[in-house]
């Protein structure tokens, strides 16, 4: 039996419009009303998340992709960065005249082109960038035109005044194996071909997860959970029902128990009314 559920928010949660469907907020609130928890499992932070589930009474949230986790009522989990790596990052970044964001538990902080990045609007239309598009050019025009490349631009932020759960970089796929190598101490998680979110060595939405269901007394076989991202996978794979949506990448279509509709049409409904959760 199902007793909790998370979805993952960009391409599940949300429309393309940026907004949670009336079909998605019914078929929330009814699994809710038959005892199943409800809520997110995202590389989004708190303060990204308000706006958007500001409407929706979520039981839960695994933020940070699993770095930090709390409830309606208390902090479960929280897995910040180890000061020597967060200094490894900025050496890097300042290095290599790259964009950074630092995520804490109340702010972003950094640099201006990553703030408009993570804004509602270019989250969406970064869906829709096509394959081919000139992500090395981008990068290049970027790190050498950014209004504030400036050395040790990072170094002296207020944030650091506080825990960082996760940073945001502007960097390409084909940077993957560079990244390895230069942040061993780092995990990376993508949920786009233009940026990567590094976490400290060992993080994941998994282990968020399995805290949250640990303080709960539940475990991954009673979990139900949605995605449409590679960087869902491991999530999917591991509780007791995993749901691609209609439009998630092939990669996690194939790795599902489910593939429901598209986060366009009642895809989150659909999947829980076959179910039989709602």
């Amino acid at each position: 039996m199902i007793k909790a559920i998370f979805f993952d928010v960009d391409g599940t949660l949300l429309s393309r419009n940026g907004r949670v469907s009336r079909s998605t907020k019914r078929a929330i609130s009814l699994a809710q009303k038959n005892g199943v928890l409800c809520g997110v499992s995202t590389g989004r932070g708190p303060r990204s998340l308000r706006r958007i589930v500001k409407d929706l009474n979520l039981d839960m949230f695994v933020t940070y992709n699993g770095q930090l986790v709390y409830d309606q009522h208390k902090m479960i989990y929280a897995h910040p960065f180890e000061k020597r790596v967060i200094d490894e990052i900025v050496t890097y970044a300042n290095q290599n005249s790259r964009q950074l964001l630092f995520g804490s538990l109340k702010q972003v902080e950094g640099s201006l082109t990553m703030r408009i990045g993570e804004s509602g609007f270019i989250r969406r239309f970064i869906r829709f960038v096509p394959k081919n598009f000139p992500v090395r050019t981008v990068k290049l025009a970027l790190q050498k035109f950014s209004p504030n490349r400036r050395k040790e631009r990072y170094s002296n932020l207020a944030i650091f005044e506080e825990p960082i759960y996760q940073c945001m970089m502007f960097g390409a796929e084909y940077e993957n194996e560079k990244l390895i190598k230069a942040l061993p101490n780092c995990d990376f998680q993508r949920s786009n071909p233009y940026t990567v979110d590094l976490v400290p060595k060992g993080g994941s939405k998994v282990q968020g997860i399995q805290h949250f269901l640990a303080d709960k007394g539940l475990t991954f076989e009673e979990t139900m959970a949605f995605g449409d991202h590679l960087n869902d996978i491991e999530m999917l794979k591991i509780v007791g029902i995993g749901v691609a949506m209609g439009n998630a990448q092939q990669g996690t279509k194939e790795i599902a128990d489910f593939v429901t509709d598209s986060h366009q049409h009642q895809g989150i409904e659909k999947a829980l009314k076959y179910f039989k959760v709602i």
